[in-house]
């Protein structure tokens, strides 16, 4: 979004920023801190909520401001936000409560939790930008709805895999050319990983090893394309998409030979993934065009003769981008990467090894399950249960390795704010889809 650029520039010259409070201050919150304190200007960090309020101050320490005020209310957050001086909480919801904060940056990574903040910012008419695609791809839908009845916009985040291919796709679909695959580039898929074996990768880059986990085993790139399609109406070809595996080095414009073309060219398209190809991690979106001129025009320019053309992003750069998504938010109403309608894709969680009856499963990225992409319409047929909705719950019976697990399997733990909210969902896309079938 290059107008972002020249907007916030003008922000800064009229002394009006962005104000912006950040709930989450961990490896990626860490670094949106230290960008947007250091390198945006016309946008202000003026607070961070933190579980551990010394995990916020970090935040700001490592960005090179030492000096921050610790507030308990939401009048104490007001009054620094008034002063200039940047606040640190352990209540996340004085941040999102406070007048003067335009968006929130919702960089939690926890389900459960995540929903208390991103409905209480939305409450208090807050734009939220989410570094969470596990939670948008369980009840983004739902949230959705809420941020329209208030007014406000809620968004994943550029920079992060999702956003760029978003980005990537307005693009293919704004010079008029049709795309049929969205698509992610991964180095290593392998959903028997776990946070013992990613143990040794995970504190070489300072970061937890059920995240890195999460990266590996398919859970996260499932949940990334899932809210990827719910974004552009497309599809799973299959149960866990296909993920075709290259030899590492093979150039990502070879992906027009990997999925079968039928599929692509089916309804809106698909969402999946390449394994080894380069450039890694990037981006791709698989594209058609029907005007024989323009085919020739696409060939001269040495995207080949098609009928598919690969576009391609060679990285993403996660937190250097964030401050684009919220101030596209805050100054255009403009959404990043937000689900258009009813899902379209969900995330099911999947046994990792022989479970038993009377065990608790455990969270994304651990030992017990992993996440697989599959359109909604069979999750809500089969009544699969949602991998966001997995942690917590108790088995009922014993499960084989690599059997899907529903509902009927489990007991789900009581007055949890994501299974009302999922329930909410259902129920409104359902009453939705009836009402369109009447008429």
């Amino acid at each position: 979004m290059i107008i972002v650029d020249t907007a916030l520039e003008r922000r800064e010259a009229e002394g009006n920023p962005i104000r912006v409070g950040m709930i989450g201050s961990g490896f990626m919150g860490r670094g949106i801190a230290l960008q947007i304190i250091n390198k945006v200007p016309g946008m202000r960090l003026v607070a961070i909520s933190n579980r551990n309020i010394e995990g916020a101050r970090r935040a700001y320490a490592e960005a090179g401001i030492a000096d921050v005020d610790t507030v308990e209310t939401t009048t104490e957050l007001e009054n620094a936000v008034r002063a200039g001086r940047p606040a640190v909480t352990d209540d996340p919801n004085v941040v999102c409560e406070a007048e003067g904060i335009d968006a929130i940056i919702e960089v939690t990574g926890a389900i459960e939790f995540g929903a208390h903040v991103v409905t209480s910012a939305i409450k208090h008419g807050k734009h939220v930008v989410m570094m969470n695609a596990e939670l948008d791809g369980t009840v983004g839908a739902i949230l959705k709805v809420h941020a329209d009845r208030a007014g406000v916009v809620i968004t994943n985040a550029d920079g992060d895999q999702p956003g760029v291919m978003m980005n990537l796709y307005r693009f293919v679909k704004g010079i008029g050319v049709k795309p049929v695959l969205c698509g992610n580039i991964k180095g290593l898929h392998d959903p028997y990983r776990n946070p013992t074996t990613q143990e040794a990768f995970a504190r070489q880059w300072k970061q937890k090893a059920p995240m890195v986990t999460s990266f590996a085993d398919g859970s996260k790139i499932s949940f990334e394309q899932a809210i990827v399609a719910n974004a552009t109406g497309m599809k799973v070809a299959k149960r866990g998409m296909f993920g075709p595996t290259v030899e590492a080095g093979t150039s990502i414009q070879e992906a027009v030979d990997l999925f079968p073309e039928g599929e692509l060219l089916r309804g809106n398209g698909i969402v999946d993934y390449v394994v080894g190809a380069s450039p890694g991690p990037g981006v791709f979106v698989l594209g058609t065009h029907d005007d024989p001129a323009q085919q020739h025009y696409l060939n001269l320019y040495k995207l080949g003769a098609g009928p598919l053309y690969c576009f391609y992003t060679p990285y993403h750069l996660c937190h250097f981008e964030v401050h684009n998504t919220v101030a596209r938010a805050v100054l255009f109403g403009d959404a990043t990467l937000t689900p258009a309608g009813a899902p379209q894709v969900d995330v099911v969680a999947t046994a990792k090894i022989d479970l038993k009856e009377g065990q608790e499963l455990d969270g994304i990225g651990y030992y017990m399950t992993y996440g697989q992409a599959e359109n909604s319409d069979v999750v809500h047929a089969e009544k699969l249960l949602p991998m966001g909705l997995a942690e917590g719950c108790r088995l009922k019976r014993d499960i084989a390795k690599d059997e899907v697990l529903t509902y009927a399997d489990v007991e789900v733990p009581a007055g949890r704010l994501c299974d009302e909210l999922r329930a909410e969902q259902d129920a409104f896309f359902m009453d939705s889809k009836e009402k369109r079938s009447a008429a």
